[in-house]
């Protein structure tokens, strides 16, 4: 049960939106764009960071749910979202990726642990200096994002099917709810 009053049956962040909408929109808005936005790391790819640093918060909400939209958008590879829960950096994905995931857990423990052989790693296989800032923008987003959840105690579904609509709805419309 949350900490607040929230709408029943409204899981995870959607409760806490619905509480308190004027804080919620530029949340929602800066997810969209770390998230959705154009960049040249694919909204899979910034799905799975995101899903990274909240796993390793143990957010479950966020966790599940962002993990079930980098599966939208992967498709094919949507195994790839499973090795990295399950298996971390040794996950089998690209060598950017897992230089910036790197980065993105150093972020989630705290953002001074980041050297600069990290980015020089990171930019040697290839990351751009954007991808370099919305990787730590992600991490340190998604840290907020799932203290905010947890913090709250907001209704977190159990059943991981329940995620997959959610996930959908996220790849497809991203971050900002359409105009009434």
């Amino acid at each position: 049960m949350a900490h607040i009053p929230t709408q029943p049956g409204l899981p995870g962040i959607s409760s806490l939106f619905a509480f308190r909408p004027e804080t919620a929109k530029p949340m929602r808005e800066l997810a969209h764009v770390l998230l959705y936005s154009e960049s040249s790391l694919s909204s899979g790819e910034r799905e799975v960071i995101a899903t990274y640093v909240s796993s390793r918060n143990q957010c479950v909400f966020c966790t599940q749910s962002h993990a079930a939209a980098a599966r939208a958008h992967l498709k094919e590879n949507a195994s790839m979202v499973d090795d990295v829960l399950l298996n971390g950096l040794n996950a089998t994905v690209s060598d950017k990726l897992k230089a910036l995931l790197t980065i993105a857990g150093k972020v989630q423990k705290g953002g001074r642990i980041v050297t600069d052989e990290d980015v020089a790693l990171a930019k040697s296989l290839g990351a751009t200096d954007m991808e370099i800032h919305d990787t730590v923008l992600i991490a340190a987003a998604f840290s907020m994002f799932n203290r905010y959840v947890d913090g709250l105690a907001s209704f977190t579904p159990q059943d991981p099917a329940d995620y997959v609509s959610m996930g959908e709805r996220m790849a497809s419309l991203g971050y900002i709810p359409p105009k009434s």
